[in-house]
């Protein structure tokens, strides 16, 4: 009950929090977390807070342009590293010495640096604070959702890819969602199609064998969110630490992008204020 007591009260001035899950790795969901950040974030009305819980794979700071910065410690607690004023990071990537330093921990030692990167960040008020995880349905996923259950969480993102060997892994994670009574704002579905920039065509380069995302939704009644076609400038952006928003504001990837975005502010206004009304 203390230990509950102490992370509410860290985290009582964290207006919506949004996990952002999927059953495999590889299928874009750091990606995702930080196009999510930097797109909440163009609004400088709001403050933004993106924490990254993949120990094992922190690739957060080198897509938010952060690597080799270092976390500071005051009488609050560890500071956030900021993009902008409005944008700050957490990620294990900011402890290590350099970004090719393997983390070889085992459970507890993980789920007490997560517990520690909810209890001792200095956030401040948050608007959205945004959870990038690593993939799967273990110690890191049922550490953060115990965690925050002392507080407020208004639901997970599940990313995944069009190829049923992406979906069946997407199935055990919405399994796992109902399981642990996470609710669930919605699923991406990333990669897309590619449209050509020369010819416009579009083509399948990962082909929905068994309707994609959008089927699979349709069947376990899960909302759609939105599809991210394939554009290569995605990856370049992420790479050089880029808002991908900002550098290919006409890409139909970005306009995706910014329609998934609209669509979890729209659900995490309407379960506050069905919150409130409960209250």
């Amino acid at each position: 009950p203390a230990e509950a007591a102490e992370l509410r009260e860290r985290l009582r001035a964290v207006r919506h929090t949004v996990l952002v899950l999927s059953g495999k790795g590889g299928v874009g969901k750091s990606t995702l977390s930080a196009a999510l950040a930097h797109g909440l974030a163009a609004d400088e009305r709001r403050q933004i807070a993106l924490l990254d819980i993949d120990i094992c794979g922190p690739s957060i700071p080198k897509m938010m342009g952060l690597e080799g910065e270092q976390v500071h410690q005051s009488g609050s607690g560890w500071s956030p590293v900021y993009v902008e004023e409005n944008l700050g990071v957490m990620s294990v990537g900011f402890l290590l010495s350099s970004p090719d330093d393997a983390v070889i921990w085992r459970g507890p030692k993980k789920n007490g640096l997560i517990k520690q990167f909810l209890r001792d960040v200095d956030w401040g008020e948050i608007d959205y604070l945004i959870v990038d995880t690593p993939p799967g349905t273990s110690d890191e996923h049922l550490s953060i959702v115990q965690y925050l259950s002392a507080t407020h969480v208004d639901g997970a993102v599940i990313v995944t890819t069009p190829q049923e060997i992406s979906l069946q892994d997407v199935r055990k994670e919405i399994n796992f969602c109902h399981k642990v009574k996470l609710p669930i704002i919605g699923v991406v579905e990333n990669m897309s199609g590619f449209v050509c920039p020369k010819c416009k065509k579009e083509s399948q380069i990962f082909p929905p064998t068994t309707g994609g995302a959008e089927k699979m939704c349709q069947n376990l009644n899960v909302s759609l969110l939105g599809k991210v076609p394939l554009d290569p400038q995605i990856g370049r952006s992420c790479d050089r630490g880029q808002s991908f928003l900002s550098e290919a504001p006409e890409s139909p990837a970005t306009l995706s992008y910014r329609n998934i975005i609209q669509r979890i502010q729209e659900y995490c206004e309407q379960h506050h204020s069905q919150e409130e009304r409960m209250i």
